[in-house]
Parts: structure tokens; sequence; C-alpha cells
């Protein structure tokens, strides 16, 4: 996760930091929504860096955070510092709406992981056209662990699948299985970037795997 948002951090000014509106899976009685540390470890990276980070989701208003990341397990020094952060708990919970932002303003594109992108950001047309417009402009596109799910309409300037022939990574089939998910999620991750002519990449279930292939930059879930 570090070396993702170093990689956005060193090459750019202004982040869209892209999020899910949604905290359901599918219509199932399971919640979801954005996993805690793969938002807040990058964004206090980036932070860091002095970089501006806005954040948007499709609806506007809060982005759910998926309550199973808020276990004591998944505690870090990162999700520590977002419960003390007023101020950028509040942006979590008033984000922009994407049909609100200019893209042409920003310097790079970023999307955590959790479960909710499949049910809002791999359809939202919105989230579509900015990562197409960022990726297609040579600039940074990140996502980690179940982020590169709002990859799988996009394409690249030839009409092609985008992550065509590209190296990726993300949440595994077995990391899926492991969470007990096969069955409920739309599809699986990594079958779908493979589908898209990816060259996907991975290490043991849980291990660090951060790819870079040009503009694209992809990890896997917290660890």
């Amino acid at each position: 996760r570090a070396c993702t948002s170093n990689q956005i951090a060193t090459m750019a000014a202004k982040v869209l930091i892209v999020l899910t509106s949604n905290d359901a899976m599918g219509s199932t009685d399971k919640k979801t929504g954005l996993w805690l540390d793969e938002f807040a470890a990058p964004f206090y990276r980036m932070k860091d860096a002095g970089f501006e980070c806005v954040l948007a989701n499709p609806k506007g208003g809060a982005t759910p955070i998926d309550a199973s990341s808020l276990a004591e397990a998944f505690v870090t020094e990162e999700t520590k510092r977002y419960d003390a952060d007023e101020e950028t708990k509040k942006a979590l919970a008033n984000c922009v709406p994407l049909s609100k932002v200019d893209i042409s303003t920003f310097d790079a594109l970023f999307i955590p992981g959790g479960h909710g992108p499949y049910w809002d950001l791999v359809e939202d047309k919105t989230s579509i056209e900015f990562i197409e417009k960022v990726f297609a402009a040579g600039k940074p596109v990140g996502a980690v662990c179940h982020g590169p799910t709002a990859f799988k309409n996009c394409k690249n300037p030839a009409g092609e699948p985008m992550l065509k022939g590209l190296a990726v990574t993300g949440f595994t089939n077995t990391e899926e299985a492991a969470v007990g998910l096969t069955e409920v999620v739309p599809f699986l991750l990594e079958d779908q970037l493979k589908a898209m002519g990816a060259d996907f990449k991975r290490k043991d279930d849980w291990n660090s795997c951060v790819i870079k292939k040009g503009n694209l930059i992809t990890g896997p879930p917290s660890l």
C-alpha cells in the first residue's frame, strides 16, 4: 500500500479519490462499503507529501465504512490517526458527487478497496469516464484490493479493455474464497482482470504485491 501511494504522490499534486456510495452486497443482508485502512494508509501518505486529496463518490455525501474493517485485528496507525482526525472524517461524510467534479483539474486518480465498488463504481458512467480520461492522459491511476473492480468497463483510447496487456494485481480468487464471498460477489476480480487481457500478478494470499505498469499502479488488500 505504501508503495502504491508513494508512486502516486511522487507524480501528482492533486488527487481524486473515488469512493463507493454503496453499503450493501447486492440483494443480500450483508453490509459492505469502504475498507478503512485501504483509504487511510494511502490518504495520509499523500497528504503528508503535500498533495491535495479530494474525496468523491457517485451519490455525494457519506461513504459507508465496512464495519468489518473496524475490528481490532485491522487497526493500524493510520486508522488510529483517522479516528482522531475530525477534518477527514467530516470530508468522508460529505464527499463531492462525482458529477460535480472537473476531472481536468486533477493530476491522478486513486480507488481504495472494500467490496462496495462492485455494486456502484463498476457501472457508474462518470467514474468510468474519469478513469478513462486520467489513464489516457498518462496521469497516474491507482487502485488497491477490490478497487480495480472499477476498471471492468473502462476502455483505452483504442477502444479495447483498458487493462489489456498490462500487469495488474488485486484481490485474488483464493482470498475471496477465504472470506466466504465467492458466491456473493457479482464476479471474481482476478478472473475479470484476466478476461480483460491483463497479466494478473500475485503472491501468496495476504502478501504485498504492488505492480506498476506505465501510469497504472495496483496493489493488494491491506496487510
